[in-house]
Formats: structure tokens, C-alpha cells, sequence
């Protein structure tokens, strides 16, 4: 069956930083068989900011071709992949109509479920994404692809609901990418506790505020130590003759997000603490579709009108931690991922602490460094590997197919919270 194998490495030589500018480009280039492109064939542009959250686009004059390759997503709503409960007595079918069987387990299990992929395409799979059913809904636990035609595999997964352990057996697409605290519990430390932790509290960035009493809700400040993020959000037209702050026919109101309105969703919306409902609540919902809704803009403003420069990936900033990068081998790639990545980055903003801080670009390109310290591959023989290296609280990791083409379809860079 699909199990990785682990091989550790010793420390990279120093001299491999002077290649930071190229990379992760020339790689990518190198292996899909062109040159490596020089350093002014890619570049980090200036910042998209709003509020404490600050994007920066990157992008890239080459680009892989990445049509061979299916989304999670695409393939759960289209049918051709099957998510089940681990110990299902179930009966599937292969795309040519031959009946494949879900092997037998001891039951089904917190952190693994069965794949079937029976698509005509490999499929791409990254840590954080949310499946939705079956007794729990789960998120990915790391970034890995599933040839298609491939056994039923036993898929690794992080439990995004504590609480519930009932219902059905087959799983949805959630089309949601947890936020990076919850992400990076999962992909990096990789610990059940942690996972739940994060979803509950909002971020890793802080440690989590005990809320005794009454419960902040939107609107309303949060106590003394609180976790809180406020956002002005444009309405329309009021009918209470509230003050319009906006253009013709548009009001403005502010909604603060308290780490006691989490507290309060999970209360009333999503009692087994379901990810989906909590970060769809009233409570988060309302400032996040505002938040997301303004950022994309000022977002397609800034490289609406590119030319032959296509956006591959962004770097995101906290106030003024660059903590976090998405990068892909093209920017269809990048386009498939980028509203649910969006979103999740939003709602980490607001669970993070306030801070006034911005960061340059500079800081940006810094961060994207490639980190000197200690290397692990997992790897499926023709099918993928998985790379990460760790450099103190940075982490980086790249997913390689290496079927039907040799290229890095994604890189994850972190900054550790935890």
C-alpha cells in the first residue's frame, strides 16, 4: 500500500544559500526539462495589504503544465474519487466499471480513512484540506498525490471535529482549506491535540484566552488579554438611519472578532466543534467574507494587468511576521487553490493579534530563502516525494511528482507558532 518512506539527511552545506534567488524556480524549471530561468524571470511584487494582513504576489515568466494533475475538490464532486470511514463494508467501482472493494480494518479510526482514486488523472492532495461527512469531517495531513487506478489507500487525516462519531461513512468536498495555525499543527507537528486546539482557540500564534462570563460577540470589544481583530465592513443602504461612512447608498459598521465569539459559535452553531461550521458561523463568516471580499480586490487591482509575468503563488505577512508562502509550478495551479488559500489566510488575520508593523518586500524575498539545516524525503517510488527541511522555526516542504512529469508542484514555507 502507499506508505512513505523516510530518509534522513545531514546538514546542507552553507554554500547553497548564495543559490536562494533562483530557487525554487530553477528547480522547477530544471526538472521540466527547460533552462533555469535567471533571476529577473521571477520576482516578488510589492505588497497587497489591509488591516494586519499583508499578501505578496509572486510571479514567475515560466510555468509548467499542470493540466495533468486533479484537485481534491474537482474530483469529489465529480465522482471520481471516494472518500470512506476505515472498516466500511463497501463495494466501489473503478472508472472502467470493475467493482473495486474497500479493504477490511479493525474499524474506523480518528486519523485515517480509504481513497480511491478512480480518476483518470493523479491527484493532488495538500495538508489542510477539509473532507466533510462521515463520523468526523478531517483535513489532509500532508501534501502527497494519489496515481490514478491506484489500490485503495489508506489516507492520513486530522480530526477538524471533536465531538462527534456517528452518521455516515462516505465523505464530501468541503472545498475549504483550514487556516495556517490549524494547518500547520497538522502538516508539521503533527499531533491530534494540537489540531483540535487550534480550531477551538483560532491561532498558535498566542496562547488560547480562557473566557469566563459573558462572551464577546461581533460588534462587541473583547476582554482584557483577548485575541480580537476588527473589521469594517460596507453595507446597503441602512433602514435605522445609522451613519453612512461609505459611498452613494453604502454604510460602514464594524465587526470585531473575539476569541469569545469563537467561543460563542461553538456554543451555538457548532457544538461538536466542527471547523466548517465554526469558520461558516455568523460569528467569523461576517467579517470574513468582508475581509476576503476587499483584499481580493485591492488583490486583482494590483496584478490584474500583468503581462507574461504570471502569479504562481503569494507570501503572507502577520502585522510584520512573514510567516507563511504557497508556491506552485503554474499559475493555473495557483488559480485553482487560491480562493479557498485566500480565505484561510483571512481568517487566520483575524484570530491573530493586532499589530501595526509591515514588512517590505525585502523581508518577503528573505523569507523565501531556501532553509540550511536538516532534510527528510518521504517518497513513493514513481509516483511523488515530499521534501521538508527544518532551519530553527522555519519550515519548508515540496512535493515532487515524479509521474507523468518530474516537477515540484508546490511549496509550503512556515514560520513556526509553535
Amino acid at each position: 500500500m502507499y506508505r512513505g518512506t523516510w530518509i534522513s539527511w545531514g546538514s546542507v552545506g552553507l554554500g547553497l544559500a548564495a543559490l536562494w534567488f533562483a530557487a525554487p524556480w530553477a528547480d522547477w524549471a530544471q526538472k521540466a526539462g527547460r533552462e533555469s530561468p535567471s533571476p529577473n524571470e521571477w520576482r516578488v511584487l510589492e505588497p497587497v495589504r489591509y488591516e494586519n494582513l499583508t499578501v505578496f504576489p509572486v510571479v514567475a515568466r515560466q510555468a509548467a503544465d499542470t493540466t495533468g494533475f486533479s484537485t481534491l475538490d474537482d474530483g469529489l464532486s465529480a465522482g471520481d474519487v471516494v472518500i470512506t470511514e476505515g472498516g466500511a463494508d463497501m463495494i466501489r467501482r473503478s472508472r472502467d466499471g470493475r467493482p473495486v472493494a474497500i479493504p477490511e480494518t479493525r474499524g474506523a479510526s480518528v486519523n485515517q480513512l480509504v481513497l480511491i482514486n478512480r480518476g483518470s488523472k493523479p491527484l493532488l492532495l495538500l495538508a489542510g484540506e477539509l473532507v466533510s461527512g462521515g463520523k468526523q469531517d478531517r483535513i489532509i495531513a500532508k501534501d502527497r498525490i494519489v496515481p490514478p487506478g491506484a489500490a485503495p489507500l489508506p489516507l492520513d487525516v486530522f480530526c477538524v471535529e471533536n465531538g462527534r462519531w456517528s452518521s455516515g461513512v462516505q465523505f464530501s468536498a468541503g472545498k475549504m482549506m483550514v487556516h495556517p495555525s490549524v494547518r500547520e499543527q497538522a502538516a508539521i507537528t503533527k499531533e491530534q491535540d494540537k489540531v483540535w486546539s487550534a480550531v477551538r482557540s483560532g491561532t498558535a500564534a498566542a496562547p488560547p484566552v480562557s473566557v469566563a462570563g459573558g462572551l464577546a460577540g461581533p460588534g462587541q470589544a473583547g476582554r482584557p488579554g483577548e485575541t480580537s481583530q476588527t473589521v469594517t465592513v460596507t453595507e446597503a443602504p441602512p433602514l435605522d438611519g445609522r451613519e453612512q461612512t461609505g459611498g452613494p447608498g453604502e454604510m460602514s459598521r464594524t465587526v470585531t472578532l473575539t476569541q469569545g465569539a469563537l467561543s460563542q459559535a461553538i456554543e451555538t452553531q457548532a457544538p461538536t466543534q466542527s471547523y466548517e461550521k465554526l469558520y461558516k458561523s455568523p460569528q467569523v463568516a461576517v467579517p470574513a467574507d468582508a475581509f476576503v471580499e476587499e483584499l481580493q480586490r485591492r488583490f486583482e487591482r494590483a496584478t490584474g494587468k500583468l503581462k507574461g509575468e504570471p502569479v504562481v503563488g503569494v507570501v503572507v505577512a502577520y502585522g510584520g511576521d512573514v510567516a507563511w508562502s504557497d508556491l506552485f509550478a503554474s499559475p493555473a495551479l495557483f488559480q485553482r487553490y487560491w480562493p479557498k488559500l485566500l480565505r484561510s489566510y483571512v481568517v487566520e488575520a483575524l484570530v491573530r493579534p493586532r499589530s501595526n508593523e509591515q514588512p517590505s518586500v525585502d523581508d518577503a524575498r528573505e523569507f523565501l530563502k531556501p532553509l540550511v539545516g536538516h532534510e527528510s524525503v518521504e517518497t513513493e517510488p514513481a509516483v511523488y516525494s515530499l521534501r521538508q527541511v527544518s532551519e530553527g522555526k522555519y519550515v519548508e516542504m515540496e512535493l515532487e511528482a515524479l509521474k507523468p512529469t518530474d516537477i515540484t508542484l508546490h511549496v509550503l514555507k512556515v514560520h513556526r507558532t509553535s
